[in-house]
């Protein structure tokens, strides 16, 4: 479930919420990428504190840990501040992604008007039309001889055919 900027600070306390502070929406679009990179340092560090916590404590209710960590009721603001710090560097890697994306999109782009300018600059290929321009396409001659039937036997298997039959008929 989503934590209000109030509850974080609530559970927080002032100085560890000015480490979440410039997370949240306007501040976040106005930071550079070395200040976010900065930023998300720190608030791994603090995950990883509030993770380590967490993990001592429950180590020390099964009774395998040191026995001061064995606090309860700090448990749940422990799981809750470190989701908060959780939620702070998804939004902090979110705008990295989107950092990222723009710049990929703006080194595209001016690639792809380098292309067009070289494109443009290219000289124009006309070939000349060759000795057949504007007559069309001439026929190549085949080195082959004529093949088929010669003219003279065709249609003769069929008077064959015919004058036979007649023959039996007759």
């Amino acid at each position: 479930m989503a934590t209000t900027k109030r509850d974080e600070r609530a559970l927080l306390g002032e100085a560890a919420y000015q480490v979440v502070a410039p997370t949240h929406y306007p501040e976040i679009e106005a930071l550079p990428a070395e200040e976010l990179r900065s930023l998300a340092n720190r608030l791994r560090e603090h995950h990883a504190k509030a993770r380590d916590l967490l993990r001592e404590g429950r180590r020390a209710r099964s009774g395998k840990g040191d026995a001061r960590r064995a606090a309860t009721a700090e448990h749940g603001k422990l799981a809750q501040r470190k989701q908060v710090y959780a939620a702070a560097l998804k939004r902090v890697n979110s705008r990295f992604d989107a950092l990222t994306e723009e710049r990929r999109r703006e080194e595209h782009r001016a690639a792809m008007r380098a292309a067009l300018a070289r494109k443009q600059a290219a000289r124009a290929a006309h070939p000349q039309g060759g000795p057949t321009a504007g007559r069309g396409m001439r026929a190549n001659p085949s080195g082959k001889g004529h093949r088929g039937v010669n003219p003279g036997r065709v249609g003769s298997v069929s008077q064959q055919n015919k004058a036979a039959q007649a023959r039996r008929d007759g």
